[in-house]
């Protein structure tokens, strides 16, 4: 996923994450907080991700469809991504070798970054992160939200949590523009105030990543997290569902899966510096 879907995806997760206690808006203030600490935890982790984007017509059946699995790991202190598969297959030799050479020489470029210009890199990539969690504040107000009942989910107990546009809401930021225009359901672990599944419903046409992309009133979103090694919540599954439009231009249905696996935490021995080869 693309920056702006991902800082789509988080900011409507966290929207709607709330935990356990009789006090909703206390339930969702303590859950955006276990969502930024996930978050710092997250960036020490590499991870494969699987995008598999099916363009639709009317009748369902697949126009066009883009399947491609990445390598996602850190290098030199911000994330670098590799294509190693296209549809479920490994690369052509010589596309591999395009891509071990592009990785090659952004090994070279960031070593030989002055420390400036790395602190500047990982800054920049910084102030992505920090600016969704800073939509997130204004989460409290957008919504109602309602205790729906209580679960388990892979064996994990949860709370189900309901949230709803708060009427009259007025957004201060463009990025919580959309808030008013979705409403979903949440399961949250009652262990650790974690998210674990979440379902969204698009109100209205929504808008993602500065414009381009545009989701119809109906739209659908899930995403599933999984715990790994016992200390963080990371994405397994994203799914998106709806009408869309992309550069206010082409319309289609959108069906999207995105899933997550193969997480370890960084280290000097991780997957992107043994590709060199």
């Amino acid at each position: 996923m693309r920056i702006g879907m991902r800082t789509f995806l988080f900011t409507a997760c966290s929207a709607l994450c709330l935990s356990a206690a009789d006090d909703p808006k206390e339930i969702v203030r303590r859950a955006l907080q276990r969502n930024a600490h996930n978050d710092e935890i997250s960036r020490q982790y590499t991870y494969l991700q699987r995008d598999d984007v099916r363009a639709l017509d009317g009748g369902g059946a697949v126009k066009h469809r883009d399947l491609q699995t990445f390598d996602i790991t850190l290098l030199e202190g911000s994330p670098y991504r590799r294509l190693i598969a296209r549809d479920d297959k490994p690369l052509p030799p010589q596309e591999e070798n395009k891509q071990q050479e592009k990785l090659k020489k952004s090994i070279e470029q960031r070593h030989n970054e002055t420390p400036a210009q790395r602190q500047q890199r990982i800054a920049d990539w910084d102030r992505k992160r920090n600016r969704e969690r800073e939509n997130l504040k204004e989460v409290p107000e957008a919504f109602d939200f309602r205790l729906a009942g209580e679960e388990q989910i892979d064996g994990v107990p949860v709370w189900v949590i309901e949230g709803t546009p708060h009427p009259g809401f007025k957004p201060k930021s463009k990025e919580a523009a959309y808030f008013p225009k979705v409403k979903g359901r949440i399961w949250v672990a009652k262990s650790d105030y974690a998210p674990v599944k979440i379902t969204l419903e698009t109100l209205d046409t929504i808008s993602i990543g500065a414009f381009l992309v545009r989701l119809a009133k109906g739209g659908r979103i899930g995403v599933e997290f999984t715990r790994v090694n016992d200390e963080v919540w990371l994405y397994k599954h994203v799914s998106i569902t709806a009408s869309a439009r992309v550069f206010l231009v082409k319309g289609f249905h959108l069906d999207a899966d995105f899933g997550f696996s193969g997480y370890k935490k960084f280290s000097a021995e991780s997957r992107v510096v043994d590709t060199g080869q």
